[in-house]
């Protein structure tokens, strides 16, 4: 299967996925607490530094490349990544009640999660700690360090594309959860990952289409108007992408683990996977 092949699939499994949140849009729920969440958690932290220093709001301003902003740092990244994995996790177990028929709810979704909490929370120190450490060295090794994380942060992404749904069904820690993962991609992904950029391109074909009524709105009626309904509408957008490929990761893995996967062809699923 060639390049535009793979991306066809992929839109196809986008619009499945789409589909899915359709008949099921309070699974829009889990990433809105979450945005929420974190929002709140971010205002909590930069009040933090700016308690810490005396109520110095300059202080933001500054990089305070010493133990205790990197203390701080891993804090906040163990906190993010938490809550990030928990609504994740939550919105993959409605994902598969419905793949398997059922009727999805909130409290479901919720209710395994509170279930998963120290597997969560020990993935949320591992990946806390991976995210410090590649922090560290691009704070401290200039461009290089930059490039380096770069190329870290890429394989990162690819290597832990399934960790979620492991980490949820299969009971490992944080190291054999990575392992999994890189061993499912190396088995079932193959040399080409051109159907993933299908949900970037819709994300972005839906920001320039909400881009063209924003502007006029801006020109003809009034500035604040368009940024206010701009914000709204990426914040609309962002979310629903965001559920979209959590139900993409989440149909993939059930479906390279033989499990029904409604809503999805099996057909167009296997053809994601192709063994090097």
């Amino acid at each position: 299967m060639n390049f535009f092949d793979r991306l066809s699939t992929g839109w196809d499994l986008t619009k499945s996925s789409l589909t899915v949140i359709k008949k099921n849009k309070q699974l829009l729920i889990f990433p809105l607490i979450s945005g929420a969440s974190l929002v709140l958690i971010i205002g909590s932290f930069l009040t933090a530094m700016v308690g810490f220093n005396d109520w110095d709001i300059k202080i933001l301003e500054t990089e305070l490349l010493d133990s205790n902003y990197y203390l701080l740092l891993f804090a906040y990244y163990v906190v993010n990544y938490f809550i990030i994995v928990f609504f994740n996790m939550a919105l993959i177990h409605c994902a598969r009640i419905y793949f398997q028929g059922g009727e999805p709810t909130v409290s479901e979704g919720i209710k395994f999660s509170l279930s998963r909490v120290g597997v969560i929370f020990s993935w949320a120190f591992f990946a806390a700690t991976v995210g410090t450490i590649l922090k560290a060295i691009q704070d401290n090794v200039g461009f290089v360090g930059k490039i380096i994380t770069g190329i870290i942060g890429i394989a990162w992404g690819i290597t832990t594309f399934f960790v979620m749904p492991i980490i949820a069904y299969e009971n490992v820690g944080p190291l054999e959860a990575v392992k999994r993962s890189a061993n499912l991609m190396k088995q079932k992904w193959g040399e080409s990952l051109g159907a993933g950029f299908s949900f970037g391109v819709v994300q972005l074909l839906a920001i320039l289409i909400l881009a063209i009524p924003v502007l006029l709105i801006g020109l003809f009626i009034h500035p604040m108007a368009a940024m206010v309904i701009g914000l709204v509408g990426f914040f609309i957008i962002i979310t629903v992408t965001s559920t979209a490929r959590t139900i993409f990761i989440a149909a993939i893995y059930e479906g390279v683990n033989d499990r029904p996967v409604r809503e999805f062809e099996g057909a167009a699923l296997d053809s994601m996977f192709i063994a090097k």
